[in-house]
């Protein structure tokens, strides 16, 4: 059982607790290089103070590919001492942390990133296709390939953090705390949604959109839990953010890149299709194939079950 993988480690409540200020503390140790780039640009008198408070407007204070740089760094921190503290405060393994198996099951990982990569970027083309008068291409080689090599660096420690920290260390302790699954399952989901609230896609959309974040929350972690590991949760996330950076971007997402194409329709006027689709329709169909190739089973205990800490191993003494 994936939950219990955090009964190998010490596991009291407020290890937990402690464990995520170290997480946070990493993301202002590395959002400084933003923060100094910022100062300098303010000392120099190349910001608007009135507008600091405007999302879009800090997004695009520096080069596309240096701010994809800022916004990504603090990321790679929150995993970095996310890590250590698993590994120092816990002392719990990386493996045990990922998963039930015995070693981190790659070709899992594999399989939903090139899955994923392939169905989202089909949307996006068919869409191109379809609305051709809503996108302009944006390709230019030299940025591009910048953008490329620091999204393939970068994106997946983001994606990765995000993943850790919510499918990976709340679901162990929160699910050992409540002693069941559910719990965990529910309130990671619908944190991980609210965090994006400050995305700029919020602001155009309305909160109608965080019923998309809550439950991708939802979908990654109903796999985490029935495939009793992250690698397809870490999978589809890294797939999900590393195709959308390289392929698409608007003056409205929270990742503006030097992407292929470059997204002009009024997100004012997207429908709920867009956002409903994917969480009730494509989302289903996607676990529905994992459970097949998986051969998943026993979803009621897996996902609604209780979470009984194993016995301890006696020593015997010759």
């Amino acid at each position: 059982m994936y939950i219990t993988q955090a009964y190998k480690g010490l596991h009291d409540w407020w290890r937990y607790i402690i464990g995520v200020l170290i997480a946070i503390t990493g993301v202002f140790v590395f959002s400084a290089p933003h923060l100094i780039a910022i100062f300098i640009e303010t000392f120099n008198g190349n910001i608007d103070q009135s507008q600091m408070g405007d999302t879009n407007y800090i997004m695009t204070l520096f080069e596309s590919n240096l701010n994809l740089v800022f916004v990504l760094l603090p990321f790679a921190g929150g995993l970095l001492f996310l890590l250590l503290a698993v590994k120092y405060l816990h002392k719990q393994s990386f493996v045990d942390l990922t998963t039930t198996r015995k070693k981190i099951d790659w070709k899992r990982f594999w399989f939903i990133f090139f899955l994923w990569g392939i169905v989202s970027s089909s949307f996006v083309l068919i869409d191109y296709y379809i609305t051709s008068e809503d996108y302009v291409f944006n390709f230019k080689l030299k940025p591009f390939l910048i953008l490329s090599a620091i999204a393939v660096l970068l994106v997946p420690l983001q994606t990765s953090f995000e993943e850790y920290l919510f499918r990976g260390y709340l679901m162990q302790g929160i699910g050992i705390i409540a002693k069941n699954k559910w719990v965990p399952l529910i309130i990671t989901s619908t944190v991980f949604g609210l965090l994006h609230i400050a995305n700029p896609e919020v602001e155009k959309l309305g909160y109608v959109i965080m019923i998309y974040y809550i439950g991708t929350g939802l979908m990654l972690g109903i796999m985490t839990l029935m495939d009793e590991g992250m690698e397809l949760s870490l999978g589809f996330h890294a797939a999900n953010n590393l195709f959308t950076a390289l392929l698409v971007t608007a003056d409205w997402t929270a990742f503006q890149t030097h992407s292929i194409f470059k997204d002009l329709s009024d997100p004012e006027k997207m429908g709920v299709m867009e956002i409903f689709v994917p969480v009730f329709v494509v989302f289903p169909i996607l676990l529905f194939i994992l459970s097949k190739k998986y051969h998943w089973t026993n979803w009621k205990d897996k996902l609604f079950g209780n979470v009984i800490e194993p016995p301890k191993k006696k020593i015997i003494k010759s």
